[in-house]
C-alpha cells in the first residue's frame, strides 16, 4: 500500500478512515507536540489502494515516515503514544497540584522460606567412603 502526500483537490471517498494520534519529541531541541490524524485508504483508477494522512483538513506526509520538528526543523524526532507529551506537560505546570502524601504504612512481609540445603557431589559420596579401621 503506498502514500501520496501532498495531494490537493478532491480526495475521492475513502474505502476507510482510521483515527490515530501520535505524540512527538524532538531530540534535538526538546520541542514536544502532539496530533490527530485521520488516515483515509482510496483506490486508484487501478484498483491499488493508497492512504492519505489528513491532519486539520489538510492532506499531510506519513508522520511515521520522516517526521519533522515544527519548532527546529530536526528530523530526529521520536514517536510515542499519544497522550505522553500532555501528560509531561501536566507535570511542568506549575499550577499542577500533587496531593500530600498522607502516612505511610509499611506492609508486613513474611520472612523468606530457609534455603534449602545444596548438596555437593562429595556429600552423596560421603556415605559410600570406607572406614580406615
Amino acid at each position: 500500500m503506498s502514500e501520496i502526500a501532498g495531494q490537493t483537490g478532491l480526495r475521492g471517498t475513502p474505502t476507510a478512515v482510521v483515527h490515530e494520534s501520535y505524540a512527538f519529541a524532538c531530540m534535538r531541541c526538546g520541542h514536544g507536540w502532539e496530533q490527530s490524524y485521520e488516515i483515509e485508504h482510496h483506490r486508484d483508477g487501478d484498483g491499488q489502494e493508497f492512504v492519505l494522512y489528513v491532519a486539520d483538513g489538510r492532506v499531510v506526509p506519513s508522520p511515521l515516515s520522516r517526521p519533522r520538528c515544527h519548532n527546529c526543523d530536526g528530523h530526529v524526532v521520536r514517536i510515542m503514544r499519544a497522550g505522553q507529551v500532555s501528560s509531561v506537560r501536566g507535570a511542568a505546570d506549575p499550577h499542577h497540584i500533587v496531593p500530600q502524601a498522607g502516612p505511610v504504612e509499611t506492609p508486613q512481609v513474611p520472612a523468606p522460606p530457609e534455603e534449602p540445603h545444596h548438596w555437593h557431589l562429595s556429600d552423596l559420596l560421603h556415605s559410600f567412603h570406607r572406614k580406615a579401621g
